[in-house]
């Protein structure tokens, strides 16, 4: 590790133990919250799948058409499903004279047929430090999680799902809806190559200076092939006729190669582990920001303490130079101060009326937090002075 990241480690433990790791408390419990929320939107997941229907292409259009909305349609009109079917080309099932041109994409590289195309290029760059690189650890820190360094395409033409081994002139299909769908893909990988980029004078001076510079670019190319028998989990609705399934916000799948059953596992494997680590993250904020609470607390009454005796301090100060000479000069030894044994004794504690203190050494005594005369111990409520004739 270098001297810029060990500073960098430094301060951020420094900035998340600061005030008695209060910082460190907020963090953790900030983090149990999340944990908790992502819990429950898991859980809830969780139970609309196995509440959704696990069927096939020819069965949906019934269910759609005879079964009533129930629990678990949404306010865009549509019923969760889980469909198993079989991808392909929107254009082999319309039977329209405008979709005689194969409605599907073809992998530049590969020849293969799909109905979506994912192409990525990915720089791979070289990190050495150079001879003059001494700054490039605090950049790396900085600008490279801002700096792209991969590429990404995709193109999607519109398709359908058949039941698994029939043919493609079947009249049953679903029309895969991917409009505002943000889930992953399970795309099948066709083409991958890295190409090695040859060094150039510029290179040189990247080097030198401790720059980074490209050393090979990765291409890969993944498709959603036709003929793949995939899980659909969404909405269905009847669009004109139509059977339609569209994506779901509230679930975790659209288009995935786990069956209903795998998916059920795969989740409630997740809420275990959500539950059990909000349950261990929440424990350890709530003892960490007792611990800082109760340490902040004895530090203000530690302070709120040191600030007394300071007032008590100056108020002595203020009040000596009021202190007549004649307490100091010429003073017998039966009649001095007993605190500090400089002054005549002046002033006697109420209610023991023991006369052994300075009027200025009676006031100090009289502000402590619990005044007790100096002889007797017994606590003291105030203090007179004492004038001789």
């Amino acid at each position: 590790m270098s001297h810029q990241e060990q500073a960098l480690v430094s301060l951020l433990s420094q900035l998340a133990l600061s005030f008695d790791g209060a910082v460190l408390g907020f963090a953790l419990a900030y983090a149990a919250i999340r944990t908790f929320f992502k819990f429950s939107a898991t859980s809830a997941a969780l139970r609309k799948l196995r509440r959704a229907p696990y069927l096939s292409v020819s069965d949906l259009r019934s269910l759609l058409a005879d079964s009533p909305p129930d629990a678990d349609s949404t306010s865009d009109g549509g019923t969760i499903v889980i469909v198993r079917g079989t991808v392909d080309a929107k254009s082999a099932v319309d039977g329209s004279w405008k979709t005689l041109r194969p409605g599907v994409l073809v992998s530049r590289e590969s020849g293969d047929k799909g109905v979506i195309l994912q192409r990525t290029q990915t720089c791979i760059y070289n990190e050495w430090k150079g001879l003059l690189g001494w700054t490039s650890d605090l950049r790396a820190f900085i600008a490279r999680s801002w700096r792209k360094q991969e590429s990404t395409s995709l193109r999607k033409v519109p398709f359908v799902l058949i039941d698994v081994g029939r043919r493609p002139s079947t009249p049953e299909y679903v029309v895969v809806n991917m409009d505002g769908s943000r889930h992953p893909l399970p795309l099948t990988t066709v083409y991958h190559k890295l190409q090695p980029i040859n060094a150039s004078p510029y290179t040189f001076l990247q080097a030198l200076f401790g720059h980074e510079y490209p050393v090979g670019l990765l291409d890969e190319e993944k498709i959603l092939p036709l003929g793949k028998d995939i899980t659909v989990v969404g909405l269905g609705s009847l669009n004109n006729g139509v059977a339609e399934i569209k994506s779901c916000k509230d679930l975790p799948y659209f288009l995935s190669d786990l069956s209903k059953d795998q998916m059920i596992v795969d989740l409630s494997i997740k809420t275990k582990i959500l539950f059990w680590g909000g349950i261990a993250i929440g424990s350890m904020s709530v003892g960490i920001l007792g611990y800082a609470v109760v340490r902040n607390w004895n530090k203000w009454k530690q302070w709120k303490l040191q600030r007394q005796l300071q007032q008590q301090r100056q108020a002595v100060n203020n009040v000596e130079p009021q202190i007549d000479d004649d307490e100091i000069e010429d003073v017998p030894d039966g009649q001095l101060c007993v605190i500090c044994v400089m002054r005549r004794r002046r002033s006697a504690f109420i209610p023991c009326g023991h006369l052994v203190c300075c009027q200025g050494c009676a006031i100090a005594v009289e502000r402590e937090v619990l005044p007790k005369c100096p002889v007797c111990r017994q606590e003291i409520r105030n203090s007179v002075r004492i004038f001789e004739t």
